[in-house]
């Protein structure tokens, strides 16, 4: 047995020796082979290029020459296939799917998608739109990366915080898919911008965060005839539409609705919300940008259907909505067509290109905007500093040292956020709650009154302090809490702090976190 395994291991040794000594053989004809081309003064010549002088007759010789000449010149495998060989093995699984094929994936290669905010929304959408190798990309957005940012705009880092988004994103997208054409815009698409921005592109994607803006790109794809994907997120819902597909002018009852058809009158200004006071989970965000990749590589890759008319025809319009809390997650609602008198797509339309690009529409005044809150006199407010004095001592070693207990610091922000961080001795008492309770005149009781207000009375001496996030809502607070009496006719001082826990941060405890 042993000597069969010393048999085995010497002749696996030899076939190891005679491939070593096979491919020492190819490499030194490689080199002479060079060597004699360098000899001849040809360093660069071409390996097919023959030298048929001796051996072959001349009847020949022209035809095998020409044989080689056209093998040599043969199409490389870009010029003879639509697509390059790295095109066929990046988007080889895309491509066996019959519905992108070769040609839809054409189609996406030749397209020009514009996306309008490059955060939450705007960064999932390109990436799968790049990833996808659709062929121009138009990125705009006038903001910079933000560390609150990042959990959510996944083309973001963190060494790129205080980078343009814009910049960031295209570093992000580069490395992904470099094929594709990627064209900055680093401002703030506004009415004068809107039509000469847009118009370049073949479809539009809206990842922006106000009615302002919808409303805005809405209208100047309706002029410009481009089809917009539109999606919008907050907290744990989301929903989607796709709008004016088919693109047809303005009046043409065959084509898509616009924003304007599906909501006419923009929400009242108080009732809007953005992330950074409503919160966003981040794979809800994410959720809707990817839907919006999927929904423009459906527009763009699917062949114009055409009904017997000769009229083009596109899916009946919808609204997609998303709770991630519910169960089914989804539902949809179909949408009526182009409104009779939408001010934007039918034939009465009022909105125009001059009108758009001369700056006379103020879209920021048709959503309206929350002006600050004056709720308070001067005698009624005070500065966070001048707060921090009267509850703590600054101890220059040891920081804030609290006071004898002399007032009440209410702390009206909803408890999920007094639970992330809280002035030390304050009480919550969410602003909702304060909200709900009807107003009455003087010390009237109701049997309805929360334990709160039965504290607060217990303590008619001690004034009393409110503070919110931004100094807003304690202002409404404090009014409330004068309409239900506990001020005790003006005996007893309530007011708050100029600027909330964010002139806290800012003016007394740099540690405070920022949320």
């Amino acid at each position: 047995m042993a000597s069969a395994h010393l048999i085995d291991s010497l002749q696996g040794q030899i076939s190891s020796c005679e491939a070593q000594l096979q491919d020492l053989r190819r490499q030194l004809a490689e080199a002479q082979y060079s060597q004699q081309e360098e000899q001849r003064g040809r360093p660069n010549a071409d390996p097919l290029a023959f030298d048929f002088s001796h051996g072959i007759h001349d009847d020949f010789r022209s035809e095998i020459e020409a044989v080689l000449s056209h093998t040599a010149r043969a199409p490389l495998p870009s010029e003879r296939w639509p697509l390059n060989r790295n095109e066929y093995r990046r988007y080889g699984r895309q491509l066996i799917m019959p519905e992108v094929g070769l040609q839809g994936h054409l189609r996406l290669k030749n397209a020009s998608v514009l996306i309008i905010g490059v955060g939450g929304l705007g960064c999932p959408a390109a990436a799968y739109l790049a990833g996808a190798g659709v062929g121009t990309i138009g990125l705009v957005d006038g903001d910079v990366v933000e560390e609150s940012n990042l959990h959510r705009q996944i083309l973001h880092s963190t060494a790129r915080v205080g980078m343009s988004k814009v910049d960031s994103a295209m570093v992000a997208l580069h490395s992904l898919n470099p094929s594709v054409n990627l064209v900055p815009y680093k401002d703030r698409l506004t009415p004068e911008t809107a039509i000469s921005t847009i118009q370049d592109y073949d479809l539009v994607l809206d990842c922006t965060d106000t009615p302002a803006s919808r409303y805005l790109v809405s209208d100047a794809c309706v002029l410009t005839g481009k089809p917009l994907v539109s999606a919008a997120a907050l907290r744990i819902d989301g929903q989607l539409m796709v709008l004016n597909n088919p693109p047809l002018p303005a009046g043409d009852t065959a084509g898509g609705p616009c924003y304007r058809c599906v909501y006419p009158k923009p929400p009242p200004p108080e009732s809007i919300e953005t992330c950074g006071e409503g919160g966003i989970l981040g794979p809800v965000v994410g959720v809707m940008g990817v839907l919006q990749a999927l929904e423009a590589i459906k527009v763009l890759t699917r062949s114009a259907p055409v009904s017997g008319d000769g009229v083009v025809t596109a899916e009946p319009p919808s609204l997609l909505i998303f709770c991630a809390y519910t169960n089914p997650m989804f539902r949809s609602i179909r949408l009526r067509s182009r409104k009779a008198k939408c001010a934007a797509c039918s034939a009465q339309a009022t909105i125009t290109p001059e009108a758009l690009t001369s700056g006379s529409l103020d879209y920021v005044q048709f959503c309206g905007s929350i002006a600050p809150v004056h709720a308070l006199n001067s005698d009624e407010r005070i500065s966070a500093e001048n707060y921090a004095k009267v509850r703590f001592d600054v101890n220059p070693f040891t920081g804030f040292e609290p006071k004898n207990d002399s007032h009440i610091l209410i702390d009206v922000r909803e408890k999920v956020q007094y639970d992330l961080c809280n002035i030390e001795g304050s009480v919550n008492i969410p602003y909702s709650a304060v909200t709900r309770i009807p107003a009455r005149s003087g010390n009237t009781k109701s049997a309805e009154d929360p334990e709160w207000i039965a504290e607060l009375k217990k303590l008619p001496e001690k004034p009393v302090f409110v503070v919110c996030r931004k100094g807003n809502d304690s202002q409404i607070t404090v009014r409330k809490m004068k309409e239900l009496g506990l001020d005790n006719g003006g005996q007893r001082w309530i007011g708050d702090i100029k600027g909330g826990l964010v002139a806290w941060r800012q003016n007394v405890d740099k540690e405070f976190p920022d949320y």
